[in-house]
């Protein structure tokens, strides 16, 4: 993939704002420092780097997509009542794909794991 410093600064955002953001909060992130930035280039520049497995694109967690720039195997944690969302180590979580397929002879090629409930913080509120 050809350099831009458009695709650069997305993937800096990614990377400093580990909070699973959309296309339009990552478009709202950068048009601080680059007040021309458009949100088509935005999409098209995530679409680039999931492409090429620099990030990972979300589907399923609220009804849009996402995106992480953590690409190794882990689950998702979804809030409740702040929606933010927290990445879940792959290790906490006991072989599910092979523990599923062991016992119903189902082939999974690939698995996405969301939890939900509160986090610490609006545990705290409650």
């Amino acid at each position: 993939m050809k350099y831009s410093k458009q695709r650069e600064l997305i993937l800096k955002t990614l990377q400093e704002n580990p909070i699973h953001p959309t296309a339009d909060e990552i478009y709202q992130l950068l048009r601080h420092e680059l007040p021309n930035i458009s949100l088509g280039t935005v999409y098209r520049n995530l679409n680039q780097l999931s492409e090429s497995g620099e990030v990972m694109k979300i589907t399923g967690l609220d009804g849009s997509v996402h995106f992480d720039h953590n690409t190794h195997k882990h689950y998702h944690f979804i809030c409740n009542k702040c929606n933010k969302v927290y990445d879940i180590p792959a290790k906490d979580v006991p072989d599910i794909e092979h523990s599923v397929s062991e016992h119903t002879g189902l082939y999974i090629s690939e698995c996405e794991l969301v939890l939900k409930g509160l986090c610490r913080d609006c545990q705290k509120l409650n």
